[in-house]
């Protein structure tokens, strides 16, 4: 590890005492890079009332990359690792409320209505099931299908309760 990052082993030591802060590290760079990757490609999401299913495409595809991946073998292995589960639940809650709050305000909901939180925290836990499937067999027909449904589920649920943008308020004047 220290040789592919470029340092020495004592410098590798001095600034990670444990391999559990290590792996602490690793852990919190990738969670931020999940977020990073979900704020960049969020600005390609159309502006309109319409913009749920991509949005959920743009979700499960963070889900189910690399990044997820390598997430997912961390958890897998805190589960028997009572130190670095201590590390790890920390930073998933902390990735968890952000990829939440970014959600809801790409929805443009309002966080303060229980509702909204339920839909959200359905609709993240839904996605990561599917990406966590797709990590053993590639079903995307299936998957695609699964999200477009969940999508008209959750534009019925959750219009009534979203605030037109700008754009679309000009549009229906």
């Amino acid at each position: 590890m220290a040789e592919r990052a470029g340092v020495s082993r004592g410098a590798c030591q001095h600034h990670f005492p444990t391999r559990t802060a290590l792996v602490a590290a690793a852990v919190e760079h990738v969670f931020h890079q999940q977020i990073e990757e979900l704020a960049r490609r969020a600005k390609g999401l159309p502006e309109s009332r319409r913009r749920i299913e991509p949005l959920l495409n743009l979700l499960h595809d963070v889900y189910a990359g690399p990044l997820f991946t390598a997430a997912t073998h961390l958890w897998v292995a805190a589960v028997a690792d009572e130190e670095l589960k201590a590390m790890l639940l920390p930073l998933e809650t902390h990735v968890g409320r952000e990829v939440h709050r970014i959600t809801v305000e790409l929805l443009g909901l309002d966080e303060r209505d229980r509702d909204v939180r339920d839909a959200v925290r359905a609709t993240l836990d839904l996605l990561r099931g599917l990406a966590l499937a797709s990590l053993l067999h590639d079903d995307t027909t299936r998957r695609r299908k699964v999200i477009a449904h969940w999508a008209r589920t959750l534009e019925a649920q959750l219009t009534p309760k979203r605030a037109p943008r700008p754009a679309e308020a000009r549009r229906e004047l």
